[in-house]
């Protein structure tokens, strides 16, 4: 009787603990929601008034900045498009060790550090780097340029793009493309008119990551660019450079971005899928035709 009352008494005990993990568990990513991301966001709305936040969009720096990085930020996320799809295309088909380590390559900026890209960057194109010489003879000067503000938001984007691509296009078939071939089509035809329209959904996604991750760029560009009014400082650079005089521009540069975050995130979110369920309603109304 003692054993079985003991038995029952440890049973009771495990249940308990059982219950009372999802509720650990629940409250941890509660804390974590509300101390790492909303009371973030939250501080940045509330920390002016939108009177305020108005009157530092006035400030001189601002325009400048915004313009910038809207040319700097859609040429590179253009750049990406047009040279990264058909490498998205090839890393996706393609199974080598060489296709392994091209893949490599593409995250290596993901996971190294922004700043040390930018030392890259300068050790590579600048004056006494690795090209420097070269393009100092062709005429080219890039560090501390608009174009080096370019170079720094691709090499740093461009893994978003590509690695969203080339998992778009794992989901094309190749009988597909075979029979495009077969109909007539040229491989280009075949490539713009098969897979890019099945991959296009991600296509989408790694486009808007990359643009979005080019509008945010900070340590490479400041490193390898500089922080020149109208010719390099794009608008996190004007948010660091404002910060210490006007606040009020530095928190008006903030909250535009952080809108441009949300509208960025709810657009991934609901574009794919709106997307997809037009694609299976012509597809619906075309079977029934």
């Amino acid at each position: 009787m003692r054993s079985t009352a003991s038995d029952r008494g440890r049973l009771a005990a495990r249940e308990r603990v059982r219950s009372a993990a999802p509720q650990l568990l629940a409250a941890g990513g509660a804390l974590l929601l509300l101390a790492v991301l909303l009371i973030p966001m939250l501080g940045l709305l509330l920390s002016a008034s939108p009177a305020e936040l108005w009157a530092g969009l006035k400030h001189p720096a601002v325009t400048p900045a915004l313009w910038l990085s809207a040319r700097t930020s859609f040429l590179a996320l253009a750049i990406v498009t047009l040279l990264g799809t058909p490498l998205a295309y090839w890393l996706a088909k393609t199974r080598s060790a060489l296709a392994e380590l091209v893949s490599l390559a593409i995250d290596l900026p993901v996971v190294v550090p922004p700043a040390v890209v930018g030392i890259a960057l300068l050790t590579s194109f600048g004056q006494r780097g690795v090209l420097g010489p070269a393009l100092a003879a062709l005429g080219w000067r890039i560090p501390f340029s608009t174009s080096a503000v370019v170079l720094a938001q691709i090499v740093v984007s461009a893994p978003f793009y590509l690695q969203s691509a080339a998992t778009a296009f794992r989901k094309v078939d190749l009988d597909s493309m075979l029979v495009a071939r077969t109909l007539g089509a040229s491989a280009p035809m075949a490539f713009a008119r098969v897979a890019v329209p099945i991959a296009l959904p991600g296509l989408m996604s790694g486009a808007a990551l990359c643009w979005a991750r080019s509008l945010g760029e900070f340590g490479a560009t400041l490193v390898f660019a500089g922080n020149l009014s109208g010719v390099t400082q794009t608008m996190p650079l004007a948010i660091y450079a404002t910060l210490e005089s006007d606040v009020r521009a530095a928190l008006g540069l903030s909250v535009l971005l952080a809108a441009v975050a949300v509208v960025l995130l709810v657009s991934l979110r609901v574009g794919p899928r709106w997307f997809l369920a037009r694609g299976s309603a012509r597809g619906s109304l075309l079977h029934a035709d």
